[in-house]
């Protein structure tokens, strides 16, 4: 395989790495049963007329299995950090004791959870959609180079049937998700 042949794979599979992952911390905010840090750490704080996530402004802890405890780095901040909890309308409220913002999750309903079970599904579809626009992207550039007289035949070929196997790879890895976190929020 020539040098700009492995560059054209590389680069493809680390496009389709990249997506898969974007959708793995898409789901780590969505929310289950139990508390967890990713479900607030990138809420946005103004913080000095400065949107700033939650994770840098504050130490996020899980105390209890459904309660998250914010303790700010900065107490003045307290008040905005709050704020800012309800604005993100996460079904929480905070309880202020001066210094710990406390987040209790309450149980998810039946009817709830098939609704994150949806967002869940819909995100998948969305990764895959991605996916496969990456692999027409690749198609693209390797018949180019092919027409360019870059590659012969037999190795753009090659090459799409590569492009191929990676999205099979990656779309399997997204079902595999897609049914971790589907199970993982129906379990009561």
């Amino acid at each position: 395989m020539t040098e700009f042949a492995k560059m054209v794979i590389d680069e493809i599979k680390e496009k389709m790495d990249k997506t898969v992952e974007h959708l793995k911390e898409e789901l780590r905010g969505i929310r289950t049963g139990r508390a967890s840090p990713a479900l607030v750490e990138n809420v946005r704080v103004d913080y000095y007329g400065s949107p700033t996530p939650l994770m840098q402004l504050a130490q996020i802890s899980v105390p209890e299995a459904r309660m998250l405890a914010v303790k700010p780095f900065d107490n003045g901040a307290l008040p905005a950090i709050e704020k800012a909890l309800l604005k993100a309308n996460l079904g929480m409220t905070p309880n202020n004791d001066g210094k710990v913002l406390r987040l209790a999750l309450p149980a998810l309903s039946e009817e709830q959870r098939k609704k994150l079970a949806g967002r869940v599904k819909e995100l998948a579809e969305k990764t895959r959609v991605s996916l496969r626009n990456i692999r027409r992207d690749g198609r693209k550039q390797i018949e180019q180079s092919q027409k360019d007289g870059e590659l012969s035949e037999d190795v753009a070929h090659d090459l799409i049937e590569k492009v191929q196997d990676h999205l099979k790879d990656h779309e399997g890895e997204v079902d595999k998700i897609l049914a971790d976190k589907t199970k993982e929020i129906m379990t009561v």
